[in-house]
């Protein structure tokens, strides 16, 4: 760990100020060296009050996804501890795709501040202003054939939205397959790419977009975010743990129990299922009663004429309630 990283530990673990000479001691670096890092540390936007004979104390950390921020006090054994933190990207997915190639390992992080070209499904641009929103993709690397992987992207969506529940209490849902609604608008996206070779999963890189304090002005007409909704500021770091904790807990049951308990669980979620619904795809629009997914995420609609149809792929450009 970078020595920087093991000061604001350091710092954060010991209520009050901490002696240079403590500092010293525990990580064995010289006086001199502890104040060369605590600049560098307030160059980067923490504020550290420093006391003769008292010592060093954190009064705040920056609003800045740092590894070293991440992984402090995050409760997971794979994802996130390993972490490619950039001020601004391309795109996420693509410097994931770019680690991909070279190598990176299972639980891999890739985050950034902002986009230039964020990346969403049906190849839309995700609006990405700086510090605002969470920009992330993860990378796995699954043992199981590429038939059993669709239900990933129903997976995404049910972490990420527990996540935000769970730190917020903000009543957010799922669009079917993956988008997350807050008061009817969207507030998060995800994308799923992956690299298979006849039935050998090579990777999966899951994109995740979360509009957090995101201003309006940012956003399309039909995207909110959770400080638009709330009125509240929210912490993106605290985000970011909740969404890799909920991410590992469900992806470790999926590879251990399958797709079943996911998929009930997102049920619980949906916004989609019991709605009058048009599903738009290469084929054309579906309109009917989004009555259920199956066992792999696939959508089943009833149309008017009775007639069942599934589909595992497409966009819900409207959702209404059913009149009875």
């Amino acid at each position: 760990m970078h020595n920087s990283c093991k000061i604001i530990n350091t710092l954060k673990s010991s209520p009050g100020y901490v002696s240079g000479e403590a500092i010293s001691r525990e990580l064995n670096i010289s006086r001199a060296g502890i104040w060369k890092h605590i600049k560098e540390l307030r160059q980067e936007g923490y504020t550290i009050e420093a006391r003769p004979r008292r010592g060093y104390n954190l009064v705040a950390v920056p609003d800045k996804l740092y590894p070293a921020e991440i992984q402090f006090g995050l409760r997971t054994a794979c994802l996130g501890r390993r972490i490619v933190h950039v001020e601004q990207a391309d795109s996420t997915q693509q410097l994931a795709l770019r680690l991909c190639l070279e190598g990176a390992q299972e639980g891999t992080l890739v985050c950034a501040e902002s986009q230039t070209s964020g990346k969403g499904r049906l190849g839309r641009v995700w609006a990405s202003p700086g510090g605002q929103g969470i920009y992330m993709s993860l990378i796995l690397r699954p043992s199981m054939p590429l038939t059993n992987l669709a239900p990933v992207t129903l997976l995404s969506a049910v972490a990420m939205c527990e996540a935000v529940r769970s730190m917020t209490d903000l009543k957010v849902q799922i669009k079917w397959p993956n988008d997350l609604l807050l008061n009817k608008k969207k507030i998060a996206g995800i994308l799923t790419e992956l690299q298979a070779e006849m039935d050998h999963v090579k990777f999966v890189i899951v994109g995740m977009g979360l509009n957090v304090n995101t201003p309006a002005r940012y956003l399309p007409e039909q995207a909110t975010s959770l400080k638009q909704e709330s009125k509240t500021k929210w912490s993106r770091l605290d985000l970011m743990k909740a969404i890799l904790e909920r991410y590992e807990h469900w992806y470790d049951n999926f590879k251990s129990q399958g797709a079943a308990p996911v998929l009930r669980r997102w049920r619980k979620y949906s916004s989609t299922t019991g709605k009058q619904v048009t599903l738009s795809d290469q084929y054309g629009r579906v309109e009917g009663e989004a009555i259920d997914i199956d066992e792999w995420g696939g959508l089943i609609i009833r149309t008017a004429t009775g007639v069942v149809v599934k589909r595992m792929s497409g966009d819900i450009v409207a959702e209404a309630l059913i009149k009875t």
